[in-house]
């Protein structure tokens, strides 16, 4: 009773990954690995050490020892994401009032609402347990995720938090009418795919390459550019919808630094916004 049974495990559009980033206590990976498994999930990828489990992460797994055999260690965030179309960020942090650099954060059930009828691999990524994801890493995700705990005591344990999102993700499969017990799930019949990982990286360069190019204080690019990765993002564009968008960003960034050189249309600018006729997002303009 509770070993492994000889099941396929279940087959979805979306190749779902989680990742830890420099995870720090061995117990949580093997309790990952094991709850991974429960909800039918196999693929775990960690952020540096460790490269040799300890006696307490195998028996924390239990019988998903073939999970940890499986985990893909990289050296760095860039190696770690190179294939990856989709970066979801997790943080029990959440911010409050009208300006906040982190906003429009998925539950988990809507997370599976938003990619139910996409394929592509999608990873959720963990942060260091009691520190979490830093805001440098964040804005490297196109998503962020949260799970609804009490305010009071808002953090979660690092296994926990990977328990309940996997949990959901399965129950997506459950509820739908492709569920099977003796062989593995279907492919999504929608074949529309996330985009491609190359184009995700120039579409990101495209986005900081148009942020820098505004004509504001260097100190304003930063959350312009979070802004614009975030709302594009949350579309989830197709590869051809990402060849249009990356075209325009291209062409913005080079017509904005072309009209940089002519200080007399930028002084024209700032008079029309001066004068309320064009409206500034930046109140401190």
């Amino acid at each position: 009773m509770g070993g492994r049974e000889n099941i396929p495990l279940p087959s979805h559009g979306i190749e779902l990954n989680f990742v830890l980033d420099n995870p720090t206590n061995p117990g949580n990976i093997g309790a990952i690995a094991r709850t991974m498994l429960n909800f039918g999930l196999n693929d775990l990828r960690i952020i540096g050490p460790p490269r040799e489990w300890t006696e307490e992460t195998r028996n924390r797994a239990k019988h998903a020892q073939d999970t940890l055999q499986r985990v893909q260690f990289h050296d760095s965030w860039e190696s770690c994401m190179e294939d990856v179309s989709l970066i979801i960020g997790t943080s029990g942090k959440r911010e409050f009032g009208e300006k906040v650099d982190f906003r429009h954060f998925l539950l988990p059930s809507e997370m599976k609402e938003r990619l139910a009828n996409v394929e592509g691999r999608v990873v959720v990524v963990f942060g260091e347990e009691g520190v979490g994801l830093t805001q440098e890493q964040l804005r490297k995700c196109d998503l962020f995720l949260t799970i609804p705990t009490w305010e009071g005591y808002p953090i979660l344990n690092l296994s926990h938090a990977v328990n309940i999102i996997a949990y959901e993700w399965f129950g997506s499969l459950i509820n739908s009418d492709r569920f099977g017990v003796d062989e593995a799930l279907p492919r999504t019949v929608q074949t529309d795919r996330l985009l491609d990982p190359e184009l995700r990286r120039v579409m990101r360069e495209s986005v900081k390459l148009v942020s820098k190019s505004v004509p504001r204080h260097s100190s304003k690019h930063k959350g312009v550019e979070s802004t614009l990765q975030r709302v594009l993002m949350r579309s989830l564009p197709d590869n051809y919808e990402a060849h249009r968008i990356i075209g325009v960003l291209q062409d913005a960034a080079l017509a904005m630094n072309y009209v940089g050189e002519q200080d007399t249309l930028w002084d024209i600018l700032r008079k029309h916004r001066r004068s309320g006729r064009i409206e500034s997002s930046d109140e401190s303009e």
